[in-house]
């Protein structure tokens, strides 16, 4: 019986290509295709099969190589994919020679998250962030974008900041680049002045991977309501609100979440939004323990942090979703070793986890499931930094 799915009528067919080199497994190329799947499923788009190829490092030409690239043409053809999306970053030259090759439109993970962000825009200020971000993309890689009718008719990847042979000419692409930077130069310093006029009070920042509840988490303390789906980038314009716990005052902000091999024009054009994180006094680091790779997370939201100088700010790591985590337990004489499938929650309590330098502590947002115990940590750090920043203006406590 044959594998190849039945054609869906609403969403483009995908497959999806990852590389194993020196530095991955085959179970970490897995997850990273879960999640490319996950971001594919995001953009609108129906993931029908995976591959991945085994090479000491990638291919100058063709990424995978030409064996592994005519496997995959065969599959193309035969179940009639629309879309391929690498999990790496291709240059414009590999594009072109693999695009070729498969006769069908090429992605890379970069591209894909440009295209998320695209969709999920809503405000003039998060429209021209992702703008700038897709032409500093677009920039290098002229030869081979812009050159299909079909980026017209909408799809995955398509939604580009123009549509017209004329833009691909360099010189107008860096001038739109030099257009938008200052554009951008002054919504930073609208934003700065809106943060200067907020007054003295504390600013807490909801900071995590994306997907992980922190919108979830904003509602819950805030009282709001913040747009929260099970879809990755729910959130792009950071979202500030007062909230008041104990008679104790201070703002709450949701910022973008952080993702794997985040594209660096990405981090650099949402400098204004990522400023709430750089000049909060406290953050809450949000981690999805019911993801399987939430160490991994933690790690990238971590390299990220210190990315945009803000990994030495007093943080409280919030494991949340414990609702979702799941187990196997292991027979009574099973001396395997621990794996994290079946390491029980308050094993993970006892480990590195519990143990860690910034406070910790374990929630479901959902449920609201040791809720007041969050509501008390936050409590304590704030009150703890407005004593030390105003101790003649204690009366509130």
């Amino acid at each position: 019986m044959s594998d190849i799915p039945k054609k869906s009528i609403d969403k483009e067919k995908v497959v999806l290509v990852g590389l194993i080199t020196g530095r991955t497994d085959e179970k970490r190329i897995k997850e990273y295709l879960d999640e490319l799947a996950f971001l594919v499923d995001t953009a609108g788009g129906e993931t029908v099969k995976m591959f991945t190829q085994k090479l000491p490092q990638p291919d100058h030409r063709t990424f995978i190589g030409s064996g592994k690239l005519q496997e995959v043409k065969e599959y193309v053809k035969a179940a009639e994919v629309e879309l391929v999306v690498f999990d790496d970053e291709l240059s414009g030259s590999q594009v072109k020679n693999i695009e070729k090759a498969l006769d069908c439109r090429i992605l890379d993970r970069n591209n894909l998250i440009l295209d998320i962000f695209a969709k999920r825009a809503r405000t003039s200020h998060a429209k021209t962030q992702v703008e700038l971000a897709q032409y500093e993309y677009l920039l290098p890689r002229l030869t081979r974008m812009w050159t299909h009718l079909e980026r017209q008719r909408g799809g995955i990847g398509l939604r580009g900041p123009g549509e017209t042979e004329i833009e691909t000419d360099r010189r107008i692409i860096r001038d739109k680049i030099a257009l938008l930077k200052k554009k951008l130069i002054q919504i930073d310093k609208q934003m700065a002045t809106q943060r200067k006029n907020r007054g003295a009070m504390i600013r807490v920042a909801l900071v995590g991977y994306t997907n992980v509840g922190k919108s979830t988490i904003m509602n819950q303390l805030s009282k709001s309501d913040v747009f929260a789906e099970n879809k990755l980038f729910a959130t792009l314009d950071t979202t500030v609100r007062k909230v008041v716990v104990d008679n104790l005052p201070f703002l709450l902000s949701d910022t973008v979440g952080f993702i794997r091999k985040l594209p660096h024009s990405l981090v650099e054009s949402f400098k204004s939004t990522l400023d709430e994180v750089r000049e909060a006094d406290l953050l809450l680091h949000v981690v999805d323990i019911s993801h399987p790779d939430f160490e991994e997370q933690i790690n990238v939201v971590k390299g990220t942090l210190t990315e945009i100088n803000a990994g030495d700010k007093p943080t409280i790591i919030v494991f949340n979703k414990i609702d979702a985590y799941t187990w196997t337990e292991k027979e009574e004489d099973d001396l395997t070793p621990s794996t994290e499938e079946n390491v029980t929650l308050d094993e993970l309590k006892n480990s590195w986890m519990g143990k860690s330098e910034d406070p910790v502590i374990f929630i479901s947002a959902l449920q609201k499931s040791n809720w007041d115990e969050l509501r008390k940590m936050v409590y304590d750090k704030v009150k703890k930094i407005h004593v030390k920043r105003y101790p003649y203006n204690n009366f509130l406590y």
